[in-house]
């Protein structure tokens, strides 16, 4: 170190025109320079680490031609840092089979209401009208001292080496979103371990229903203030910015139709945008681009790739996040397995998921489970409602198609009218109407048929008719904010033989408890035209704003809890 020092004197003297003054400005560079380079040594080896978060670094830009490699990993601290470059979507598919699969979880978290707790300087005092302080993005520290240029050079046989003078980080645009969505995390947190109510003219969410009723308010209100959402205009409809609206994927074209023309959520400019939706319909590729009975998933598989390849080299987001702040909306079967067309987009973007199946790699911390809406008619008219507990006179009802491997089961058990009490049926008997027989009954069974999503849970909550799940693996919609427990029964596969001495368990006073509350989150899944606060397309963009929240991009990397 002093041999360094020594030679960097040395270059000073050369500035200078006679050698004692060479001798008295290295003693005094000496005095200056040997205490800084201690100093910063104790603050390399003792200075603050980094939390336990998985990093991921990505260029931010889609030109960018160094090839992606891992360049550093620190598993005691729990961090892995990766480069990625502006490869292609295809280029990228070797670098992302190395990535660690983000949050992996067989079962979905108690409530995604557990946000980051990102350290700041200026803490949300969590007013409403509150203005995004950015104080805390600025560098509070000295600047690295700049390398001698002409105008630094020696003056009377000096070096100026400006020293002590400080410089302020530029803020961007991403800093903006990035300081916004940490004082919404604050304010959430705030509400969850306060006992504060938000006045609301229309809604305050309360009861067991809600994990956290507060924190849901909190972060709903929060969401309505400044989410911000960009609708990517590149692709051409059918497949692109169009979905099926009177079908069992009606919620897939129902969301693409609003995202299109909503007022509030939408934002032209990307620069301002908390998420990026990719408007492609899964429906509608299968309708469209998949050969019938071919089973080549290849078309599919290209222009989804195609799509994102296009938007990653006209934009720079998707390379500045690895897609992280992208997310995907789908209700056809096929939708999990069209999102693993490409590796980042299963991996690491936000999936919106009817078919929410942890079996099938179904990640509930950075995933969306919405239900699944048969809007036969393209409404809800004639289908809300029903009568009183003391009304119902049937304990259990279901009608559907032998589908998948659950339902077989059911109907094995208890088709054929084996138990009055239990009405399982195939096939309806003429003059039977479907819905009726939901208004009548006290619970509606909801098995899985081929996928684990089913349009029964939804139309039972309509009919005021508490939802039995038979299901595994299946993350119910919304389960996020919902605590479906105290609302649903929730049987095991295995449990179907004992189904109605599980039912009959249940006290007539926990019963029309739990009906209330079907009742009380039903508007949670009310498809309105226009939307309505707190109805369906609203709750789908607050599940995709709290995943939003479990992420933070800043400096090419973004980090995501565990």
């Amino acid at each position: 170190m002093r041999e360094e020092v020594k030679r960097f004197c040395s270059s000073a003297c050369r500035l200078s025109s006679s050698s004692s003054s060479c001798s008295s400005n290295s003693t005094r560079l000496l005095w200056v320079l040997v205490p800084l380079i201690l100093v910063s040594g104790l603050v390399s080896n003792f200075g603050p680490t980094l939390p336990a978060l998985h990093f991921l670094s990505a260029s931010a830009s889609a030109s960018a031609s160094s090839p992606a490699n891992e360049t550093a990993s620190s598993r005691g601290g729990g961090m892995v840092v990766v480069s990625g470059g502006g490869q292609s979507v295809e280029e990228k598919k070797a670098i992302s089979d190395e990535l660690p699969l983000l949050n992996r979880s067989s079962s979905p978290p108690v409530s995604v209401l557990e946000v980051l707790d990102f350290q700041v300087q200026q803490p949300s005092n969590g007013t409403e009208d509150e203005d995004v302080d950015l104080e805390f993005l600025t560098a509070s520290g000295p600047a690295a001292s700049p390398a001698p240029g002409p105008d630094s050079e020696a003056v009377n046989g000096t070096l100026d080496l400006q020293l002590g003078k400080r410089r302020r980080k530029e803020i961007t645009n991403l800093d903006k979103v990035e300081a916004g969505l940490q004082q919404a995390r604050l304010a959430i947190k705030e509400a969850k371990y306060g006992n504060q109510t938000l006045e609301d003219s229309d809604y305050v969410p309360a009861g067991p229903m809600y994990w956290n009723a507060g924190a849901f308010h909190r972060s709903y209100r929060e969401m309505e203030k400044q989410f911000k959402v960009f609708v990517y205009e590149e692709g051409e409809p059918p497949v692109f910015h169009n979905g099926p609206c009177k079908s069992i994927y009606s919620m897939e074209g129902n969301f693409i139709h609003r995202m299109e023309i909503d007022p509030q959520f939408r934002t032209r400019d990307p620069e301002k945008a908390h998420v990026f939706f990719l408007p492609f319909s899964v429906a509608m590729l299968v309708q469209f681009v998949y050969i019938r009975d071919s089973h080549d998933f290849g078309p599919i598989r290209r222009t989804v790739t195609d799509y994102v390849d296009r938007v990653a080299e006209k934009y720079p987001y998707w390379n500045r996040s690895l897609g992280a702040d992208h997310f995907m909306l789908a209700c056809h079967d096929w939708g999990p397995e069209t999102s693993f067309s490409v590796p980042l987009l299963g991996k690491n973007s936000i999936r919106a998921l009817c078919n929410a199946n942890t079996s099938e790699r179904f990640n509930p911390v950075k995933d969306v489970s919405f239900p699944e809406i048969n809007l036969r008619t393209g409404t809800t008219n004639g289908f809300i409602g029903g009568p009183s507990p003391s009304k119902r006179s049937i304990l259990a009802f279901f009608a559907g198609g032998v589908h998948g491997p659950i339902r077989p089961l059911l109907l094995n058990h208890w088709e054929n009218n084996k138990d009055p009490d239990i009405r399982v049926h195939q096939y309806l008997p003429k003059g039977i109407s479907y819905y009726d027989m939901m208004r009548q009954s006290k619970f509606c069974l909801c098995p899985s048929g081929y996928e684990v999503a089913s349009p029964r849970v939804v139309e039972a909550i309509y009919a005021g008719c508490v939802p039995v799940l038979i299901s595994d693996h299946y993350v119910p919609p919304f389960s996020d904010v919902l605590n479906w427990k105290s609302f649903s029964v929730e049987v095991p596969v295995g449990e179907i033989p004992n189904l109605k001495r599980i039912l009959e368990g249940i006290s007539s006073r926990q019963y029309i408890r739990m009906q209330r509350r079907v009742l009380q989150v039903r508007k949670h899944f009310e498809v309105n035209s226009p939307p309505r606060r707190y109805d369906v397309f609203h709750m789908i963009l607050h599940s995709i704003w709290l995943r939003r929240l479990n992420v933070r991009i800043q400096g090419g990397e973004f980090a995501i809890t565990r």
